[in-house]
C-alpha cells in the first residue's frame, strides 16, 4: 500500500514507526522545513532510501505520488484543509487529533469522504491500548451493568520550552489549549465509553501559568449523557514538576474500573460482581510505553490498512474524531457563554474563543 506522511513535527515519528511496522510502501514525506524531513527519515534509518521523495508542498505530493493512504501530522489548524484536498483526490487519510478545529470543517470531512467513497481515520490511538481494550470488552459484554458515572483526568506538564518549539502552539487559530491538544485523547475515551450521546455540557477553563499563550492551560467540565450517566473532565498542563497521569474511571452498578498510568496504559482497579479467574490476571496490568503517546499508532495504522483492503469502516472513523472535537468545543462554548451547552453542536470553532483570556 502506497503511503505518504504530511507533516514531520513532534508526533510524526509515531506515524513513521507505525508505517514501517505495518510494511507500508513509504513513497513520500512532506514538510515546509526540509531539515525536519531529513531528521525524521534518519531517525528511522530511511534517509538513504531512494524510493522516498521529499516535498515541501502537499498538493504537489498528491499530484506526483498519488498515494493510497496519507497521514496528516501538521499543526492542528491545517488538518481539515489538507484532509479535504486529499479526500477530493480519492486518497484515504489518517488525521492526527484534533480532526479539525471547527464543527463545520469536521462535518465537511465526513460529508466529502462519503461522497468520494474515501475512508477517514481519526488518530485516537489510545483506543487500542491493551488496558482500554480490556475495559471495552467488559463494557460490551454488559459486565458493568447500568453505568452511573465516570471521569477522565489528564494531569500533565508542558513548560515554556515545549510551547516555543512551534509558534502555533497554544493559539486559538491553529492549536487550542490543553483540552484540545493534550486532553482530547482522554476526552475521546470518556465519550466512547459512556455511549457517545450527550445532552448537556457545562465547562470552565482558565489560563493560569502560561501567560504567553492565547488558550487555556486548565479546563474542567461536567457532562450529562442521554443514557442517564454523568461524567467529569479535568485536563491541565499545569502539574508540577512533570506529567502525573492520564486516568479514566468507569463506575457501574456491577463493576468499577480505573485505567491509569501516564497514558491510560495500566489497569489500576478492576472489580466486577461476576469475577472470574481471568479477572485476577488483569489486576495491576501495565503496558510498557516509551512516552505519553503510547503504542497505539501501529495498531491504528494496521486497522486502517485492513479497512481499505476489505472495504469496511475503520475502527476509529471520522465520526469518532468529530465526537471528540464536539465535546471539547462544547466546553469552550460553555466557558465563553457562561452557561451549560446542549448538544449537538453545529456552529462553533476554536477560533471563536479568540480574546477569551
Amino acid at each position: 500500500m502506497r503511503y505518504a506522511l504530511i507533516g514531520c513535527g513532534r508526533i510524526s515519528t509515531n506515524h513513521m514507526k507505525a508505517a514501517v511496522n505495518n510494511h507500508l510502501e513509504i513513497t513520500a514525506v512532506c514538510d515546509l522545513l526540509p531539515e525536519r524531513m531529513e531528521t525524521l527519515l534518519e531517525a528511522h534509518g530511511l534517509q538513504t532510501n531512494g524510493q522516498i521523495r521529499r516535498f515541501t508542498d502537499y498538493k504537489t505530493l498528491v499530484h506526483d505520488i498519488k498515494p493510497t493512504l496519507v497521514s496528516i501530522a501538521t499543526e492542528s489548524g491545517s488538518h481539515a484543509e489538507i484532509a479535504l484536498y486529499c479526500i477530493r483526490h480519492g486518497i484515504h487519510v489518517i488525521i492526527e487529533k484534533p480532526m479539525a478545529m471547527s464543527m463545520a470543517d469536521a462535518d465537511a470531512i465526513i460529508r466529502c469522504s462519503q461522497e468520494q467513497g474515501v475512508k477517514v481515520c481519526a488518530c485516537h490511538q489510545n483506543r487500542f491500548n491493551l488496558a482500554v481494550q480490556s475495559m471495552r470488552r467488559a463494557l460490551e459484554e454488559g459486565r458493568f451493568g447500568r453505568l452511573s458515572h465516570g471521569s477522565v483526568h489528564v494531569r500533565w506538564n508542558r513548560n515554556r520550552a515545549y510551547y516555543q518549539q512551534a509558534p502555533w502552539r497554544g493559539t486559538w487559530a491553529l492549536d487550542g489549549g490543553a483540552l484540545m491538544n493534550q486532553c482530547i485523547h482522554g476526552i475521546d475515551l470518556l465519550r466512547w465509553t459512556f455511549g457517545g450521546e450527550i445532552e448537556e455540557v457545562y465547562g470552565q477553563t482558565r489560563r493560569q501559568f502560561h501567560p504567553y499563550l492565547e488558550a487555556e492551560d486548565v479546563g474542567m467540565a461536567v457532562i450529562r449523557f442521554k443514557n442517564g450517566a454523568i461524567a467529569t473532565i479535568e485536563g491541565t498542563t499545569n502539574v508540577y514538576p512533570g506529567n502525573l497521569e492520564e486516568t479514566l474511571y468507569v463506575f457501574g452498578e456491577k463493576g468499577t474500573v480505573k485505567i491509569g498510568g501516564t497514558s491510560t496504559n495500566s489497569i489500576d482497579v478492576w472489580e466486577f460482581d461476576d469475577e472470574t479467574d481471568a479477572d485476577q490476571a488483569k489486576k495491576g496490568f501495565r503496558e510498557a510505553a516509551a512516552n505519553v503517546y503510547g503504542n497505539g499508532h501501529t495498531s491504528l495504522f494496521a486497522d486502517m490498512a485492513d479497512a481499505i483492503r476489505t472495504d469496511r469502516a475503520p475502527y476509529v472513523d471520522a465520526r469518532a474524531g468529530r465526537d471528540a472535537l464536539e465535546l471539547v468545543l462544547a466546553v469552550y462554548k460553555s466557558q465563553k457563554e457562561g452557561r451549560a451547552v446542549r448538544l449537538p453542536l453545529t456552529d462553533f470553532a476554536c477560533g471563536d474563543m479568540k480574546g477569551e483570556f
